[in-house]
């Protein structure tokens, strides 16, 4: 563990639209609907975007890997997930 790993208080660099280039085109989709919505669950991400709720799951994951999107848990439904994205300026 490196030393700026060891500070909880820190927060991972945000990814870039750059970071997003090179990633499936999945999950470019998914980037663009959050995109135009600010909060959305795996469910609502998957019927905005047509793509099956694995494919969801798929891109999110190659988001998240990029710093790209955050999530958190509902305070409605704590099952369920909000995913954000989250982009540098």
């Amino acid at each position: 563990m490196s030393v700026s790993e060891s500070f909880q208080g820190e927060e991972p660099e945000r990814g870039t639209w750059e970071d997003v280039r090179d990633l499936p085109p999945s999950a470019k989709l998914v980037a663009k609907v959050l995109e135009y919505n600010d909060t959305m669950t795996q469910k609502q991400i998957a019927q905005e975007s047509l793509l099956p709720p694995r494919t969801v799951r798929y891109a999110l994951s190659r988001l998240e890997e990029q710093n790209v999107v955050a999530s958190r848990f509902s305070f409605s439904d704590a099952r369920k997930r909000l995913y954000s994205l989250e982009l540098e300026n």
